[in-house]
């Protein structure tokens, strides 16, 4: 199976929203080596070829292992703010008009990068974006399940004063064995605070944790949720609720969840009538943007381009923002489409 010219068109004409995108995993090598040098921090690679050699994974793990050396060159502001504008011009090549990007604040503070510079990049990137070439933005905060609930406590406590720059708060890192039910507590007083509320669940681990986030953690999106195709239960809740899946192909298959393209289950969770969307996840590690993530599909399943259409509406559908703008962006698929 190979993907279509029309198809391809199609894809890159679509405008999207991409829902679940780690900022620091948009960290490209020559951005990493730039600021490795320029901040004196030493990363275990000797050139650009090294680094996309060593971006091979078995797991989460073996991946997070990575991304958690790579970020250690995120040193100021400006750094922050030049791997933000960098992905904004992956936005561009994407047709990607709305994003709303994840940051990991503890993966920085206990650097000892202070939290104002991880935002204030950020923000400032996002801010440039919009007035530049429209592109709208939201940001979501995550907590590191690998760490202990007392510290994700902390992180939000440290983001109170940013609250106005921030629209959530997530879950993300290592998933086996850090259920949602660990942080049930700051989840709680986060939407005390008027967070939206979203979480990693159902990628490596099973649909239970899937479960515990939409009981214990009450969130408004499921990240990945690709595992909830083994309860009959768990899919009729989803359908019945339309809680948003933010599926990311390429991870999925970069982590081994699924041995090849072609085994997929989106088309599965998509005819069920799961409101499924696709985003990029961590593109530097996992070998393409939003697009590629569309080519691969059409590469290796049988996607009809209504399916296609489908998949990028439900990304508008679930995004962060008002039914007007929601109703703006729908309309422009269909342009777009038509």
């Amino acid at each position: 199976m190979s993907i279509t010219p029309s198809m391809r068109q199609l894809i890159q004409a679509l405008p999207k929203a991409e829902l679940h995108l780690h900022i620091e995993g948009s960290l490209e090598p020559e951005l990493m080596f730039r600021l490795a040098k320029k901040n004196n921090v030493a990363i275990p690679y000797d050139t650009i070829e090294d680094v996309r050699r060593a971006y091979n994974f078995n797991n989460l793990q073996s991946f997070l292992d990575i991304y958690y050396a790579g970020a250690n060159v995120l040193q100021t502001q400006d750094d922050f703010y030049d791997l933000t504008w960098a992905y904004i011009e992956k936005c561009r090549e994407n047709n990607i008009v709305h994003t709303e990007i994840f940051f990991d604040p503890q993966t920085h503070t206990e650097r000892g990068v202070p939290f104002s510079a991880v935002i204030g990049g950020i923000k400032a990137a996002l801010d440039d974006a919009r007035s530049q070439h429209g592109i709208t933005s939201c940001i979501i905060m995550c907590f590191l399940r690998h760490l202990s609930e007392a510290d994700a406590f902390a992180t939000l406590e440290e983001a109170l004063p940013y609250k106005d720059d921030i629209i959530g708060v997530g879950l993300d890192s290592s998933e086996v064995g850090n259920p949602p039910s660990k942080f049930a507590g700051v989840f709680k007083a986060a939407a005390a605070h008027g967070f939206k509320l979203v979480a990693h669940a159902g990628e490596e681990a099973d649909f239970s944790y899937i479960n515990e986030a939409l009981d214990l953690l009450n969130i408004h999106r499921i990240d990945h949720g690709v595992q909830s195709i083994h309860s009959d239960a768990l899919m009729l809740r989803l359908k019945d609720n339309q809680m948003p899946l933010t599926v990311c192909p390429n991870s999925n298959i970069e982590l081994c969840v699924f041995d090849h393209y072609s085994e997929h289950n989106i088309k599965e969770l998509l005819s069920y009538g799961l409101n499924v969307s696709v985003h990029s996840d961590d593109p530097a590690y996992f070998k393409g943007y939003m697009n590629q993530n569309f080519f691969n599909l059409c590469e290796h399943l049988p996607m009809t381009e209504e399916e296609v259409i489908t998949l990028v509406k439900n990304g508008f559908r679930s995004a962060f923002i008002d039914d007007a703008a929601k109703a703006q962006y729908l309309a422009q698929v269909d342009a777009a489409a038509a």
